[in-house]
């Protein structure tokens, strides 16, 4: 699910953050031979990411590491469950502790917020997917733990599909102009992209679908009504996306009006971390 290659970097990159040249708290106190054992405790109910992650961390500081793992990602946990073990050099334990934590915190808050948002679409066709609205840097791993708590990822980035939003339809001169310009773009390039174009009324809607040549249809910030109406005006001709301020409260709705995916950008940038905790055993 993660590249291996991206995680080296990004683990790299965090150590260097956090320890520059060295962890002097633990190096004034603790001895370099000194070892030690530390546990991953579950503060707070919720499904557990980032497991693969932090263990990962921890052999790419000391591959001498012995590793007792109890619970995966994606496991439903509790308060007072152990989600694995970890023994080595106590300065390892120490100087890795807060970047594990960072990690698997939001990590496993945002996969519980994101199997909130699937469970309440239980029987239905609808798919909830992730946007762009990620921490700059974490965007990997934060649509990793989408993955883990049961939905689904949208694009990574603007290089793996066109996005036709708002803004590209003003400044290009109208949706027509936007798609024609992409279909020559994608031509010349030789690239095999999809197309999504976003629409913010019923009367864009049936401009998109006069020009055709797209792949998915965006509805931006359409009421529950609306929706539905412009779901049977598509007629199954194109994937439809519903998206703008959809909650836990209205996702079902919304998902009931026969839209293909519900996009919610709370899913990365609105979350509250899961409580969890590495203690010395």
């Amino acid at each position: 699910m993660i590249n291996k290659e991206l995680l080296q970097t990004f683990i790299a990159n965090a150590l260097h953050e956090d320890i520059g040249d060295g962890d002097h708290s633990s190096l004034a106190c603790i001895h370099a031979d000194a070892t030690g054992k530390v546990k991953l405790l579950v503060k707070e109910a919720g499904i557990l990411a980032g497991v693969d992650v932090a263990l990962e961390i921890f052999r790419t500081v000391d591959p001498t590491v012995k590793i007792e793992k109890f619970l995966s990602d994606g496991d439903t946990i509790q308060h007072g469950d152990i989600a694995f073990t970890v023994e080595g050099k106590i300065q390892t334990l120490l100087k890795t502790e807060r970047l594990i934590l960072n990690i698997m915190q939001r990590m496993s808050g945002i996969a519980t917020c994101t199997n909130q948002y699937v469970t309440l679409l239980s029987g239905l066709k609808t798919k909830v997917l992730d946007t762009r609205k990620t921490t700059p840097g974490g965007r990997m791993l934060e649509k990793a733990a989408v993955k883990i708590g049961g939905g689904e990822n949208h694009r990574m980035g603007l290089y793996d599909m066109v996005m036709l939003k708002d803004n590209h339809i003003d400044f290009a001169g109208g949706i027509e102009k936007a798609i024609h310009s992409t279909h020559d773009y994608l031509k010349k390039t030789g690239k095999d992209l999809k197309i999504e174009v976003e629409v913010r009324s019923l009367d864009e809607l049936c401009e998109v679908l006069r020009v055709g040549g797209i792949n998915l249809i965006m509805l931006d910030n359409f009421d529950i009504p609306t929706s539905k109406e412009a779901v049977k005006i598509i007629d199954g001709k194109y994937k439809v996306e519903s998206s703008g301020n959809i909650t836990l409260d209205t996702i079902r709705a919304y998902a009931e009006t026969g839209v293909d995916f519900v996009s919610v950008g709370a899913l990365t940038h609105h979350i509250k971390s899961l409580d969890l905790s590495l203690k010395a055993v």
